[in-house]
């Protein structure tokens, strides 16, 4: 992985761009200050197909399996997602808001939207993620670490814990400790 990537007006040229409507402009003076982590699957505990994409882009056929009829209507984004084999796609500017942690709190911060980053790997709670998504979470981190003041890196489940569990019991904290994310990152 490049350790010289680029970012341009919140766009990593590393990345797949596949630009996403389910975004709007961040409050006014807010700072970037969390990476919130999240896990999806489409279908559920299923890999490989574009329904991710789909869902984010607001292109999800209803009747392509009997889960989708539930969340086509869904309005979701993340900035990133990061497929099994570790590809990074990029859906929104991290300029921007992505609408991913829904009814949110971090240390007493409401609407987590405002003021973070959402990452999602594909993944879900009942397998363990790939070797390849840890590096290029190690790699991303990292990169958004040198580009906004970023305290905390904190899962779904740590910002809405009465209605989110990812990413969920298999995902390895541990393997985020590394000289590679800047001293001021955290973890849970």
């Amino acid at each position: 992985m490049n350790s010289d990537a680029t970012m341009t007006n919140g766009w990593i040229a590393e990345a797949h761009r596949i630009p996403s409507p389910n975004c709007d402009d961040r409050p006014t003076g807010e700072t970037i200050s969390l990476v919130v982590i999240h896990a999806i699957s489409l279908p559920p505990s299923q890999f490989g197909s574009d329904d991710i994409i789909h869902l984010f882009t607001n292109t999800l056929d209803p009747d392509a399996h009997p889960y989708f009829a539930n969340i086509c209507a869904l309005q979701v984004s993340a900035h990133f997602l990061i497929r099994r084999n570790g590809e990074l796609i990029q859906f929104v500017s991290c300029n921007q808001r992505a609408w991913h942690a829904g009814v949110s709190n971090w240390n007493g911060r409401e609407r987590c939207n405002d003021f973070s980053i959402g990452i999602e790997l594909e993944g879900c709670d009942e397998l363990p993620f790939e070797e390849a998504q840890y590096a290029r979470l190690l790699w991303l981190t990292r990169l958004l670490g040198k580009h906004y003041p970023i305290e905390a890196l904190a899962g779904h489940s740590d910002i809405a814990p009465t209605r989110k569990t990812d990413p969920g019991p298999c995902f390895a904290w541990h393997k985020l400790v590394s000289d590679e994310i800047p001293p001021r990152l955290t973890t849970k």
